[in-house]
C-alpha cells in the first residue's frame, strides 16, 4: 500500500476526472451521513444533559455527596483548575471577590479576625518577611519616627493629638468608583461650564442690584402680612427672585441640579457679605480721614488733655496721632454704617486712618500740640 501510494493517488484523480458526477454525489452522500450522526450525536448529548440536569434536582444530597468525594479525592486537579482559571481570569476574579467583601463588610472583618487568630505563627511569619526588604523596613522607621516627633511636638505645644480616620478598602474602592463616575462623566464640563456661569452671574447680579432687590422683597412681605399671609424672610425672597432672573438669562441650565443651585446661593452670599464689609471698611476709614481733617485743632486740643490726664494718673504718655484718630473714629462710628464689621476690623480701620493722614496733617497736629504744651494746664 505505502509502496504504491503514488499510483492510487492517480488512480483516484483519473476516476475522479472521469466520473465527476458521480464523485461529487458520493461526496453530497457523505456529508449528509455526517451531519445526521452529528446531530444524534447532539441530541443524544442534550438528552443525557436532560437526564443528568433531572437526577440533580431529584437528589440534591447524593450530588453534593458526590462533588465533596470527588473533591476530596482529587485536591491536586481541583487546585490546578482553580490555578490556571485564576490566572486567565485575575481581574474578574479580584473584582468578584471585592464585590462580595464590600457587600457585607461586617462579616468580612470577622472573618479576617478569625484568621489572624487561627494563624499567628503564619501571620508573623508573612510580617518577617515583608520587613526583610531593607527599603521597606527603613521606610516604616521613618514613618513611626515622624509620627512620634509630631505627637511630642502638638503635646509641647498644648494641641490635641491629630486626628485620624481610618478607612477600609472597601470604603477606598467607593469613593474610587465614584471619583471614576464623576471625571469621567461626557456631560461634566458642560454641568460645569454651566454651574460657574450660574455662580458668576448670580454674583455680579446681587452685587449690582442688591440694593434695588431688598426694596424689592422687603415691599413683598409687607404686602403679605397686610394680607394675613405667614411670613418669609427678606433675604430667600431676594435670592429666590435673583435665581429666577439669572435662569432667564441664561442659555442652558438643564444640567444643574438644586444642589448647584443652593452652592451657588452660598457662594453668592458669602461674596456679598465680602463686598459689604469692604465697602464699609473704606467707607469708615474715608470717613475718619476727612474728620481728622475737619477737625484737627480740636481733636489736637483734646489729645494734649488726654495726655496730660494720663500723666497726672501716672500713665504713660500716647500718641497723639493715635488720639486724634480714636476720638474721631468715636465720633464718626455712630453714624457711618458698621453692621458687618467687627471689633478687629475697627482697630484695622483706626490703624490705615493713622497711616492715610497726610504729612502736612501730622505737621499741623505736631505745631498744635506744641502751641498747646506751652500753656498751662488747669
Amino acid at each position: 500500500m505505502a509502496a504504491n501510494r503514488d499510483r492510487i493517488r492517480e488512480m483516484n484523480r483519473l476516476w475522479r476526472a472521469e466520473h465527476l458526477e458521480r464523485a461529487r454525489q458520493i461526496n453530497r452522500d457523505s456529508e449528509r451521513r455526517a451531519a445526521a450522526r452529528r446531530h444524534r450525536e447532539t441530541e443524544v448529548r442534550a438528552r443525557g444533559r436532560e437526564r443528568a440536569k433531572r437526577w440533580r434536582e431529584v437528589h440534591p444530597d447524593r450530588r453534593r455527596e458526590y462533588q465533596q468525594r470527588w473533591v476530596e479525592e482529587n485536591r491536586a486537579k481541583v487546585r490546578e483548575y482553580y490555578n490556571r482559571y485564576y490566572e486567565a481570569h485575575r481581574d474578574d476574579v479580584n473584582a468578584r471577590a471585592a464585590a462580595r467583601r464590600d457587600a457585607d463588610p461586617d462579616r468580612t472583618k470577622q472573618i479576617s479576625k478569625e484568621w489572624a487568630d487561627r494563624n499567628k505563627e503564619r501571620r508573623a511569619e508573612l510580617q518577617r518577611t515583608r520587613r526583610s526588604d531593607p527599603e521597606t523596613y527603613q521606610s516604616e522607621l521613618e514613618v513611626n519616627a515622624a509620627a512620634r516627633r509630631l505627637k511630642r511636638s502638638l503635646s509641647r505645644a498644648g494641641l490635641p493629638p491629630k486626628r485620624l480616620h481610618p478607612t477600609t478598602a472597601a470604603e477606598r474602592r467607593v469613593d474610587e468608583r465614584e471619583a471614576d463616575a464623576y471625571f469621567n462623566d461626557l456631560s461634566r464640563p458642560e454641568h460645569l461650564r454651566q454651574f460657574t456661569v450660574f455662580a458668576e452671574s448670580l454674583t455680579e447680579h446681587m452685587l449690582k442690584n442688591g440694593a434695588r432687590m431688598r426694596e424689592f422683597a422687603e415691599a413683598y412681605v409687607e404686602n403679605r402680612a397686610r394680607i394675613g399671609l405667614p411670613t418669609v424672610p427678606v433675604e430667600n425672597i431676594v435670592y429666590a427672585r435673583a435665581v429666577e432672573l439669572v435662569v432667564e438669562w441664561m442659555r442652558r441650565v438643564d444640567l444643574l441640579t438644586s444642589r448647584d443651585v443652593a452652592a451657588a446661593v452660598r457662594s453668592t452670599k458669602a461674596e456679598v457679605r465680602r463686598a459689604e464689609r469692604q465697602q464699609q471698611f473704606d467707607r469708615l476709614v474715608k470717613t475718619v480721614v476727612a474728620q481728622v481733617q475737619r477737625n484737627s485743632a480740636r481733636y489736637v486740643v483734646d489729645a494734649e488733655i488726654e495726655n496730660r490726664a494720663r500723666a497726672h494718673q501716672g500713665k504713660p504718655r500716647a500718641s497723639v496721632e493715635s488720639l486724634v484718630v480714636q476720638l474721631a473714629m468715636e465720633e464718626v462710628i455712630e453714624r457711618v454704617p458698621t453692621s458687618s464689621l467687627t471689633i478687629e476690623d475697627a482697630r484695622t480701620a483706626a490703624r490705615v486712618a493713622r497711616l492715610r493722614v497726610s504729612i502736612s496733617d501730622q505737621a499741623r497736629l505736631n505745631a498744635g500740640v506744641d502751641r498747646i504744651q506751652r500753656q498751662p494746664f488747669g
